[in-house]
């Protein structure tokens, strides 16, 4: 006979309560959280417009049925679109994501906090609208940037023990259930409610990696966290209408998330929630590449120069050596053709071959114009990887989190060039005080994409004057990017 079942409902799994509790009740009074999240909330937007600039990204935003326009709906940065805060954070999440230049976070799961921006900001702006229209007071950007910074905490402390990617899952799980929590707690769900929310994010299908590794990189890397964000969003607005959730999602046994997608393996935490996410993300600032070969880049552009003083070409080189660290290894060393710009975007001997050759590496530089020089591919055949154990070691360790590349060139006629090492690279938070005021420069780049000059200095202008910003209602931010 088969064992005694209970259904005794059971208590929310603690998980699910810590989100909660932290959600709803932690106050974030930080400086340093709201100052990163500024400067985060300006380049996340500006990799959004640089995005705008590629048709591969452009024609999936927009309504669901073409020339819908929703009345008091959320705006969409760099477009006129209009739309539900569904369809619109989706949108808002595509831009983001889509060149891969967006900031990130590294740990047992690596991902990208701000891709919860998309169901963020939407949501506040299609709440601050209804409100206007209602007599209200509309959310300000104070909001949002707390939203951010409590979206960044749940999906980096999740991915601080936790790897999905060990299991064949996407890292955009983490972004549902950080943009479900919050977005929850902004429309105004009770304690339980959210929970249920979070439940749901938890109960729903989870995507699979492979879009991201070969033989089958592609595109949708590109949106999936547009779809995560969005998918959070309608599970919120659900959650709202007191449809009911499932307290032991995770625990469940057989059938809990634990047993069915994590090998039975509880998740581990190593701190509580706090604002220590934003306050250590990591910013891709110089380079729209994937984050474990951003200091492999740095190098590569130091060589790029070394190399022009010496007189010497890409022809000269006999074999190049990167010393690197396991997560490196494990996800961008690639050999073989790559089929598109996801696949490149995500080949470290890619991403060092073209600032070798060109000293340069722009998104552009992975479209099939510039991939199709044969002298990337010769010089590609010639960079292997291998891993240092210290370098893993400072990658995981909470006080150094470094992404340590180190690059060694041997030439034909035997000689070898020192080697170049970087621990840390431009977006790192030891780095901050060097990086931020090129972080603004390349917010000015991507704002002159799109808008004329007055439009450009207004947003421009707002953003720098942290105060101002805090106070400006939501909808009058998202009105200066509409073009």
């Amino acid at each position: 006979m088969s064992a005694h079942i209970s259904n005794v409902r059971p208590k929310p799994d603690k998980v699910l309560v810590d989100i909660v509790d932290y959600v709803t009740k932690f106050k974030v009074t930080g400086k340093e959280a709201y100052e990163t999240a500024r400067y985060c909330l300006m380049d996340t937007l500006g990799c959004g417009l640089e995005a705008l600039e590629y048709p591969a990204c452009t024609k999936l935003l927009g309504p669901v049925v073409p020339g819908t326009v929703v009345p008091n709906g959320a705006k969409v940065p760099g477009t006129q679109f209009q739309l539900d805060p569904v369809q619109a954070a989706f949108n808002i999440g595509a831009m983001i994501r889509w060149l891969d230049f967006n900031d990130t976070w590294l740990a047992a799961e690596w991902g990208h906090p701000s891709d919860n921006l998309g169901g963020i900001l939407a949501t506040a702006d299609w709440l601050s609208r209804n409100a206007i229209a209602a007599g209200r007071k509309p959310l300000t950007m104070q909001d949002v940037l707390t939203a951010m910074i409590k979206a960044h905490e749940i999906q980096g402390c999740i991915a601080l023990e936790n790897s999905f990617n060990k299991v064949g899952l996407d890292h955009v799980v983490l972004v549902k259930v950080a943009s479900t929590a919050v977005v929850a707690q902004m429309l105004g769900l009770s304690r339980d409610e959210i929970i249920n929310a979070v439940s749901l994010a938890w109960v729903d299908g989870q995507s699979l990696r492979t879009y991201r590794h070969a033989p089958n990189t592609g595109s949708r890397k590109s949106w999936a966290a547009g779809d995560a964000t969005s998918r959070a969003v309608r599970l919120a607005l659900i959650a709202k209408t007191g449809e009911m959730g499932y307290p032991s999602v995770l625990s469940a046994k057989t059938w809990g998330f634990y047993d069915v997608l994590f090998k039975g393996n509880p998740f581990k935490f190593q701190r509580p929630y706090g604002s220590y996410v934003m306050e250590n993300v990591l910013f891709k600032i110089s380079f729209p590449a994937e984050f474990h070969s951003q200091t492999a880049v740095e190098c590569a552009m130091q060589i790029h120069a070394q190399l022009a003083k010496l007189g010497k070409s890409a022809q000269d080189i006999k074999k190049i050596t990167i010393r690197t660290h396991e997560a490196c290894i494990r996800i961008i060393d690639k050999k073989g053709p790559l089929n598109n710009p996801a696949d490149r975007d995500h080949c470290i001997q890619y991403m060092v071959a073209v600032p070798l050759l060109f000293g340069r590496l722009t998104a552009g530089d992975y479209e099939d114009d510039i991939a199709s020089d044969p002298r990337i591919d010769k010089l590609r055949d010639k960079i292997v990887c291998v891993e240092d154990k210290q370098f893993t070691k400072d990658y995981h360790d909470p006080e150094k989190r470094s992404i340590a590349n180190a690059l060694t060139v041997e030439f034909n006629d035997g000689k070898k060039l020192k080697e170049v090492v970087c621990e840390y690279p431009i977006g790192h938070k030891r780095r901050r005080k060097e990086g931020m005021p090129v972080l603004v420069e390349k917010f000015r780049t991507n704002l002159a994409r799109r808008f004329p000059s007055k439009q450009q200095a207004a947003i421009l202008d707002l953003c720098m004057d942290a105060k101002k910003l805090a106070a400006t209602p939501v909808h009058e931010f998202v009105d200066l990017f509409v073009i």
